[in-house]
């Protein structure tokens, strides 16, 4: 058995296949997500539109993912996460299906929004189920795993959209790719389990269904007062706080990137539109899980002698980014694509501990409040607006110039999360809200 699945016999059965399908439907989520990026020159040529125009599109996406959170951060709280969750992967996948029949660029930018309202249901309840599962010194590993498919996800997204976008038209993988998410739906409601809110939590905390709500007036009014103060408590925890803005900052980054590269390689290195996808799909895989794994296995070290681990290896992962970064986009064309292999490396190294880290600042009564607050500012500060901000650069002045951008706010993440280690609760007692 391998050793990641060896590390979850302790709660095998059914949380183990509650796992496995929240990690395929995460792996679709990007999928889905990047054929964009992957098909993008053809889809440009087709709409006859900007950069800024198809910069635009992938904010139509997060503007609606991040307005959407807040809500169903507040469902998962007070309702089971499961059918939340079918439903979300079922809304995403039919968006994906509606974009192959789009031929205007607002009919577009119309199923992009949806496929954001989509995903902001799964990426808010899932790591929570997840976390309800296992106590905080496992969440770094566990987490690391679950989010591996970020970048597997991405890479088929990319590959996707170049390789079958070229062979048969952008539309061929919006209509391939949407079926797998239906089908992982359905078993997820078959085989998914609920885990109890809070349950390897150190402090436990009653969830809100455990409350009075409508004995009298006075027990429904105790009851608001104190979910009101629970969720206006997040705002004074500051760790908390900077883990979430760090992860904005490395987002505005890694959202601008991952939107543009492959069109950089294309306009800039002459790569067709498929060997675009291919190179980058190729590099996100390999450095995806290279560096998931290498951050997260670093951190559950550290971890040992130092409980501030999970903050620095995260701020370490953006430093190191810097440098590799000034060369993809500045240096000479021969040194862009091993530097971007060295790139994409440092930064997925803060994956799991950076996620980690959001969690166990918070109890699992408002958990999912909290990630829904972080998704609404990691988009809201982050990838919402820096593909568009990017593409206005670009058709100002060049691409490189628009990407070169991204690499200030990683000086930004870096100092944040430098500074939000001296927050970091111990690892057997969670910072309560």
């Amino acid at each position: 058995m391998p050793t990641f699945l060896r590390k979850l016999r302790p709660h095998a059965g059914p949380a183990l296949a509650t796992f496995l399908l929240l990690l395929g439907l995460n792996l679709l989520n990007y999928l889905d997500r990047y054929i964009l990026n992957g098909a993008q020159p053809l889809i440009q040529q087709e709409f006859h539109a900007t950069d800024e125009q198809m910069g635009a599109l992938t904010t139509a996406l997060f503007l609606f993912y991040m307005f959407a959170a807040p809500a169903s951060g507040w469902l998962a709280d007070c309702f089971r996460r499961k059918p939340l969750i079918v439903t979300g992967a079922v809304l995403w996948s039919l968006a994906t299906l509606g974009t192959a029949f789009v031929h205007t660029y607002w009919g577009l930018y119309t199923r992009r929004a949806l496929v954001g309202i989509g995903e902001a249901t799964f990426g808010i309840y899932a790591p929570a189920v997840i976390s309800d599962f296992y106590p905080e010194r496992e969440r770094n590993r566990i987490l690391s795993i679950f989010y591996l498919a970020i970048p597997v996800g991405a890479a088929f997204g990319y590959l996707a959209g170049g390789e079958l976008g070229s062979l048969w038209g952008w539309r061929a993988p919006y209509l391939i790719c949407a079926i797998p998410g239906f089908v992982i739906a359905a078993l997820y409601a078959l085989w998914g389990r609920e885990p109890e809110r809070g349950a390897t939590d150190s402090h436990p905390q009653p969830h809100p269904q455990s409350r009075p709500r409508f004995d009298s007036p006075d027990s429904f009014v105790r009851f608001a007062l104190d979910f009101i103060e629970e969720r206006l408590a997040l705002f004074k925890n500051r760790a908390f706080l900077t883990s979430t803005f760090g992860l904005a900052a490395i987002t505005f980054a890694l959202g601008g990137i991952s939107a543009w590269v492959p069109t950089f390689l294309h306009r800039v290195d002459g790569l067709s539109v498929a060997n675009a996808g291919l190179v980058v799909g190729a590099i996100t895989i390999v450095d995806g899980i290279g560096g998931t794994i290498a951050g997260g296995w670093i951190a559950h070290r550290w971890q040992r002698t130092n409980h501030r681990a999970l903050y620095l290896v995260s701020c370490w992962s953006a430093v190191l980014t810097i440098p590799f970064g000034v060369l993809v986009f500045f240096g000479p064309r021969s040194t862009a694509i091993p530097a971007l292999v060295l790139a994409e490396f440092c930064i997925f190294l803060n994956t799991g501990p950076l996620n980690a880290a959001i969690v166990n600042s918070v109890s699992g009564a408002v958990r999912a409040t909290a990630i829904s607050i972080n998704l609404f500012c990691i988009h809201a500060f982050g990838d919402t607006f820096s593909p568009q901000i990017i593409g206005a650069i670009s058709d100002r002045s060049n691409l490189s110039i628009g990407l070169g951008a991204t690499l200030l706010s990683l000086v930004a993440a870096g100092w944040i999360l430098w500074y939000g280690a001296r927050f970091a609760p111990p690892l057997n007692d969670a910072r309560l809200p």
